[in-house]
C-alpha cells in the first residue's frame, strides 16, 4: 500500500474528528459574525473596544481556511469510498452470473 492510500485509510478512519473540527470552527464564526455586523453598523457595542479583540476577531477569518479544506478532503473521501463500493458491486454481480 503506498503513502497516498494509507494516508487516506487513515483520514477515513479519522472522519468524526474532521467533522468535530468543522463544528467548532463554525461556532467561533458566530461572534466573528456579531463583530463584523458592529464594525459594518459603525455602533461600537463590540468592535474598537480593544485592539487586540479586534484583531482575534478578524482572525478568525483565516481560521475557515482549515474549513473548507477539510470539507473538501472529506468529500474526497467519501466519493473515493462511493466509487470503491460501487466497483466491488459490479464485481460481486459478475462473479454470480
Amino acid at each position: 500500500m503506498n503513502v497516498w492510500n494509507r494516508f487516506w485509510k487513515w483520514y477515513e478512519n479519522k472522519i468524526l474528528g474532521s467533522v468535530i473540527l468543522i463544528a467548532i470552527i463554525q461556532f467561533i464564526q458566530v461572534p466573528h459574525m456579531v463583530w463584523n455586523a458592529d464594525m459594518m453598523l459603525e455602533s461600537g457595542y463590540v468592535s474598537r473596544i480593544n485592539p487586540v479583540i479586534d484583531w482575534f476577531l478578524y482572525g478568525v477569518d483565516l481560521i475557515e481556511i482549515v474549513s473548507i479544506v477539510n470539507v473538501g478532503m472529506i468529500m474526497y473521501s467519501l466519493i473515493k469510498k462511493r466509487k470503491q463500493n460501487s466497483s466491488n458491486e459490479i464485481e460481486n454481480l459478475s462473479k454470480t452470473n
